[in-house]
């Protein structure tokens, strides 16, 4: 089984969550720290649940995807305030994407990794700096 790694601003890092992650379907009835998101989930399950989670994982089954980043944005106008993380088929030129529309960090597997390494998602990590919006302000 292939190990998760963690992309931040600082670069890679090794899995640091140690409690379960459920789905959202079992996670808000259950009461538990952290929930993965599917992109098809209805996040209105997480009202009034969002103080009590430490960690909310959303899913990206296909780089072509960018329902997660919408439901991060959504889940950020809730109040959500706690780790949110992106995993799956996230790619680093869409690292300052993930982390405007909300994340904290993404989940790559190694094989994304060795195809995508660190020096990838670094050049993306200034992503505050090099937004459309910040270039036409200029």
């Amino acid at each position: 089984m292939s190990k998760a790694i963690l992309v931040t601003d600082e670069g890679f890092r090794p899995e640091d969550w140690e409690d379960e992650i459920v789905p959202l379907s079992e996670g808000v009835a259950a009461n538990v720290p952290a929930v993965d998101v599917a992109s098809s989930d209805d996040i209105a399950a997480l009202a009034g649940h969002l103080s009590s989670l430490k960690m909310i994982r959303i899913d990206f089954p296909t780089f072509a995807d960018g329902r997660g980043f919408t439901l991060a944005r959504q889940i950020r106008q809730m109040g959500y305030v706690g780790r949110l993380r992106a995993r799956g088929h996230v790619l680093a030129d869409q690292y300052a994407m993930a982390r405007r529309a909300g994340f904290d960090e993404v989940e790559i597997d190694e094989a994304l990794a060795a195809r995508q390494p660190a020096a990838q998602w670094a050049v993306r990590a200034d992503w505050q700096a090099h937004d459309y919006q910040s270039r036409l302000r200029a």
